[in-house]
This record gives C-alpha cells, structure tokens and sequence, in this order.
C-alpha cells in the first residue's frame, strides 16, 4: 500500500495553519474540479486526492493521528481503534475487508475511517424447538462512502465492489444513494456482513461523508458559500455572480455592507423532506489589498486624511 503525503498533495509544509490548508484546497479544488476541467477523468482522480488530503488535514484529530503515523505507517499499529496492535504487514482489522469504489484510497480506508468490523454477536434466535442452541449472527462491516453535493441534491446510484477476506471472492454492489441523504447517515445492504449467505448474517453498512466542495460549504440542510468582495466594491455597491447548485445567480451587495453579513437564498440548499429545501447563504468577506503602490496608494492616502 502506497503513503499518501497529504501534505505534498495540497502543496503546503508540515507547520501549515488550518487557514493555509483551506486555502490551498479551495485553490486546487477549484483547478481540478471535474465541472470546469478539460480532462474530466484526470481531474476527477486529482480531485479526490486532494478531498482526501483536506478531509485529514482540516480535521484536527484525523491530523495528528496521520502526523503521529508518519511515513514508516507500515511499522507502526494504526490510529484506527480497530487496529490495535497490529504486527507489520498484517490486516488490522483481522479479516481481511477490502473495498473498491467507495472514493477513498486503501491507505485512507486503512487508517482514517475505512473498513470497520463489529465483533460477531449472538441473534438470540431459535429455530422453534425447546432447548435449541442460539444462532451465531456474522459481524457487521462498515466503511465510509464519498458522496458529492450534487448526488445528496438529486440522488445517485454508485458501483462499489467488496472483498470479505482473502479467501473471499469480490463482490459488485450497485449502491442507490437516496435523494436528500445527510452526511454521517448509513446505507445498509442488509445480509452482506460478516458470515453473508447463510441464517443470522451481519450487515454491510455504508456511512455517507460529504465530498468536500471548492465553493461552498454544509451546514445540516443549508449551504453556505463565503464571498469575496474587494473593499472598495463593498462600500460602493456592486452585483456579483454567485455559483449555486441549481446554476449562476446574480446577487446585488448594497453599499456600506459589513464583513460576515449574510444574503439568504430560499430553497437553494440540500433536501429536508420531499417539496422542501434548505437555504443557501452568501457570507460576505472583504478582501483588503496586501500592498498599494503609486496612483492607488495616492487616494488611500487621501481617504485616510478624510478620516475613512
């Protein structure tokens, strides 16, 4: 299993602060995101690698677990819990789980959230006699599942494919993601856990994670997206374009807007129930200019003896 330098992948040092890290995503999203790419197919990769690299390195706990394993990950037990004390070379989750398709590399899965087997547990069920044994029930696995925006917007059907153990043959499963689906919420594909084929087999649960957006962000069933506005055009007025879900839409910025003030658009966010939706917001940020130089620095200099 190849490392993944998440670091290299957004193109930021070990010591990046957690604004630089989400600049350096919104950049490269932005760049490779497969709606404005030419080379759909390579972008599409390049951009999951870098969703990967961010969903790590933008969340504190999975960040210092991926810089406590370092690149000798292979001589090392796991972060994952259900690793623990894994010898080097072996499956730390004991049975050998592989899955494809989910939109995870192998090495995320393995250590940030991938496969996961339940200890096997008893059904308490009888085949109807007095005195008969309880059945033995397969453990349940589960595994997270990428899933962009727009498919929790309309609803999608993904190709996953998934190996028990070695022994294991693998197996193809077309997966419908419901319309309206929240991140965190588990698929099941009931009787395709541990011990799949015969009575009281596990389940195979598919936990849903949000496919991270170079434009907006979730927040439960709404969406927001953060404006950057010059602070001239900000005190004068202007009208922008802003990217939404359902297409462009032109928004008017009154003069004199403060920073962090926020436009709502009704019915522009992700689905709560069917006929309803959630709202998409337009956050404000004033982009003031690093450096000014001849003519502009001249009538910031004037404001500033205007007292502005």
């Amino acid at each position: 299993m190849q490392y993944k330098d998440y670091y290299a992948t957004l193109g930021v040092p070990k010591n990046a602060t957690k604004d630089d890290i989400r600049k350096a995503f919104r950049k490269l999203a932005r760049q490779f995101h497969p709606d404005v790419a030419k080379d759909k197919k390579t972008a599409e990769a390049k951009f999951k690698e870098i969703n990967e690299a961010y969903e790590v390195l933008s969340d504190e706990g999975k960040r210092q677990k991926y810089d406590t394993l370092g690149a000798d990950w292979d001589r090392q037990p796991p972060p994952h819990p259900g690793g623990a004390g894994r010898r080097p070379g072996a499956d730390p989750f004991g049975g050998g789980s592989t899955f494809g398709g989910t939109g995870f590399s192998d090495f995320f899965e393995q250590f940030f959230g991938g496969s996961r087997g339940a200890a096997s547990r008893r059904a308490g069920g009888f085949s109807g006699f007095p005195g008969a044994a309880e059945e033995e029930r397969g453990s349940d696995i589960e595994a997270d599942l990428l899933v962009t925006i727009e498919e929790a917007l309309h609803g999608a059907k993904k190709a996953i494919s998934f190996r028990r153990d070695a022994r294991s043959a693998v197996q193809s499963f077309e997966v419908r993601i419901p319309k309206g689906v929240r991140d965190g919420q588990k698929i099941r594909l009931a009787g395709q856990g541990g011990g799949a084929g015969g009575r009281g087999a596990g389940d195979l649960y598919l936990c849903v994670r949000f496919e991270r957006h170079p434009d907006y962000e979730v927040d439960g069933s709404d969406l927001v997206y953060e404006l950057d506005v010059p602070v001239a055009r900000v005190v004068l007025g202007t009208e922008v374009e802003v990217p939404t879900p359902d297409g462009s839409v032109r928004l008017k910025i009154p003069a004199g807007s403060q920073p962090g003030r926020k436009f709502r658009l009704k019915g522009r966010g992700l689905p709560i129930k069917a006929g309803e939706r959630g709202d998409f917001y337009v956050k404000l940020e004033v982009t003031i200019p690093a450096e000014v130089v001849g003519e502009e620095r001249g009538l910031w200099e004037k404001l500033a003896e205007l007292g502005r």
